[in-house]
């Protein structure tokens, strides 16, 4: 597709620069779907795989369909209108991190965490896998999407070599605004090393603010890397890099590279994803993730240190 095409997007409120030396299109690499070791070059090369039509669609809409059921159950959606379209009830309560309403549900359990997906990992991994207990579950509505970010700062406490797993349950075209990754960010670690191993539950435990902040379950550091895209794109260099994506679609990528997404500018309509992430049996695993109840950013992960 040719950047000619694509609408006037923002990210975080900032019109995107469409420049061919500022942005463009992911690399499809359902085209080696089966070709484990050109996606490892690729990963290594690009900082992400992208893989469409990778996952059975009537898969991942029947997940969808669990999801917007329960999203209608909690008011979140216009009862005017099916669930499934995923239509915003305007005044209802921020609807946008909802990693609950994957507990229990055996849909995106069964998409997520056997099938097809884990013999992915399995193969691109060479070995036996584990994943994640906690699925991160985002339905965006229309407004602003997510900050630059890498992902190590949340989740660095196992290995450094796992990768993110970002699912859409539905078509999710350049006004409802996918995920973006930044070209080449994952070799810049001249401008990533003094973020990117920073852990966002690390507190200065001889400072008194921060240590009631961290009791009370809060970050002294967001783990974002800026609020502004085109300030990191000018900064880094490469372009920001996504695509109009579709129900079957997946994008992974490694714990050291750039991403955001675009703002969802659809007016009315939830867009919703999910996060899950894969890695090796044998590496260490964070232990904020794991478990029937894993502790994620609350009180129980915080870590104190003397600063």
């Amino acid at each position: 597709m040719s950047t000619t095409t694509v609408p006037a997007i923002t990210s975080w409120g900032h019109p995107l620069d469409l420049g061919e030396d500022k942005f463009g299109i992911l690399r499809d690499s359902s085209d080696a779907a089966d070709d484990f070791p050109e996606l490892r070059r690729r990963q290594a090369e690009d900082g992400y795989l992208y893989m469409r039509g990778y996952l059975d669609r009537d898969e991942v809409l029947a997940a969808r369909a669990s999801l917007t059921e329960r999203l209608a159950a909690a008011g979140m959606l216009d009862a005017r209108y099916p669930a499934i379209d995923a239509i915003y009830q305007a005044n209802a309560a921020n609807a946008s991190f909802r990693p609950e309403i994957t507990v229990g549900n055996a849909a995106v359990q069964r998409l997520l965490y056997s099938g097809r997906l884990v013999d992915f990992y399995r193969q691109f991994y060479g070995e036996e896998i584990r994943h994640y207990d906690y699925t991160w579950l985002r339905a965006i509505p229309p407004g602003r999407g997510t900050n630059p970010h890498c992902d190590l700062p949340y989740m660095g406490r196992g290995t450094h070599r796992h990768m993110t797993c970002w699912v859409p349950y539905g078509d999710v075209s350049f006004e409802l605004g996918g995920l973006m990754v930044l070209e080449g960010s994952h070799r810049r670690m001249d401008l990533l090393e003094r973020y990117v191993y920073r852990d966002v539950d690390a507190y200065c435990a001889n400072k008194p603010a921060e240590a009631d902040a961290a009791r009370a379950g809060r970050w002294s550091f967001t783990g974002t890397l800026s609020h502004n895209p085109p300030m990191v794109r000018d900064k880094f260099g490469g372009r920001w890099l996504t695509a109009e994506f579709a129900a079957g679609d997946f994008l992974t990528f490694g714990m050291f590279t750039v991403h955001a997404s675009l703002d969802n500018a659809s007016g009315n309509r939830l867009r919703i994803s999910s996060d899950s992430r894969y890695q090796r049996a044998s590496d260490p695993i964070d232990e904020r993730w794991i478990g029937a109840s894993p502790a994620a950013h609350g009180a129980v992960g915080k870590r104190g240190r003397i600063c």
